[in-house]
């Protein structure tokens, strides 16, 4: 039952008077109402006798008084607005089809040499004869072999692929190449050695990467020719590891004549590069093996490599590695 007494919402006596609404004085622009242009019946804009004796605001000042925080934060939106229209100008976005276009136009192609000096120990040494330019194409080599490496490492599929217009019998035939590869990525002192990565070669399935023997000409094409060496290198545009042909039949200088250790480092070396392994490294110390990802087909000595690439990782001393073909060349490490 009411007692005829006014009372605010939550429950306070009034004592029966209407209680005026409160308006904040000049001095609190932050607590402007929501609309401060609505015009409201009774509304005081000043306290009788309080203010009397102030001079008059300006046109600025009554701007602030009546919008409050509005006043500081309309500004800000403008200039932040501006800025954002004038960044997607600037920096349009990219397409899809713009990334693929520019990707295919800058393929990342890792295992070259940078411009540079030509050290005698990277010519290309006396040997059997190779076609210099094949048919562009590429055969795949059939046959597929078991996993090699941990069942919980990081598997990586492959092919083995020759170019049209090799002639592989001077050097066993196609199976005979794929043969070396297999058992290259298969040695316990390759990749699989710690245990992070397994390999397996598959057809009929597209492969992590490809790799292929090809001619001088398609891997110039494919890993460029600044520097004028036979090169091999891995090309993440294609897919492909190119192992250069003159190179396999012919080998390097480091190597002192030992094909078959300059091919077990061509496979594992470019291989590296397509399993995640984009640097080259120096000789660590004179007289060590030499790291699989120095570049030792064109030497194995620090000064050599230098010239290739002066602001390169390698520095320019003599220390002179020892040619070697592999990741692990003491087996697997040893875990305690």
């Amino acid at each position: 039952m009411s007692d005829g007494r006014r009372r605010t919402p939550d429950g306070v006596d009034t004592g029966g008077r209407q209680r005026a609404p409160y308006y904040p004085p000049h001095g609190e622009p932050l607590r402007a109402p929501w609309d401060p242009q609505e015009s409201t019946p009774g509304r005081r804009r000043s306290v009788p006798g309080s203010r009397d004796h102030l001079p008059r605001q300006t046109a600025i000042g009554r701007f602030f008084s009546t919008w409050g925080w509005r006043a500081y934060a309309i500004p800000v939106l403008l200039v932040l607005t501006a800025l954002v229209i004038g960044d997607a100008i600037v920096s349009p976005g990219t397409s899809d089809e713009e990334r693929v276009v520019r990707a295919e136009e800058t393929p990342a192609v890792v295992g070259v040499p940078a411009t540079g000096e030509v050290p005698p120990s990277g010519e290309l040494p006396e040997g059997g004869p190779f076609v210099e330019a094949a048919g562009g194409g590429f055969r795949t080599v059939p046959g597929d072999t078991d996993p090699v490496g941990s069942p919980s490492a990081e598997r990586y599929t492959y092919t083995v692929e020759i170019e049209d217009g090799i002639d592989t019998t001077d050097f066993g035939g196609d199976e005979s190449v794929a043969r070396m590869v297999d058992a290259t990525l298969a040695n316990p002192k390759s990749w699989t050695a710690d245990g992070a990565v397994a390999f397996q070669r598959v057809t009929g399935a597209e492969p992590a990467f490809r790799v292929s023997l090809a001619s001088p000409i398609t891997v110039r094409e494919n890993c460029g020719y600044d520097i004028e060496l036979e090169a091999s290198c891995y090309n993440s545009a294609t897919g492909r590891v190119y192992l250069n042909l003159a190179r396999w039949v012919r080998g390097a200088r480091s190597f002192q004549g030992d094909i078959g250790s300059y091919r077990q480092y061509l496979v594992n070396h470019e291989v590296g590069h397509a399993i995640g392994y984009p640097a080259h490294d120096p000789c660590p110390a004179d007289g060590a093996l030499a790291p699989i990802m120095m570049q030792q087909t064109f030497g194995v000595n620090n000064g050599d490599i230098h010239k290739l690439d002066p602001e390169g990782v390698v520095p320019d001393n003599d220390d002179t590695c020892r040619y070697n073909a592999w990741p692990f060349p003491d087996g697997p490490p040893v875990t305690r």
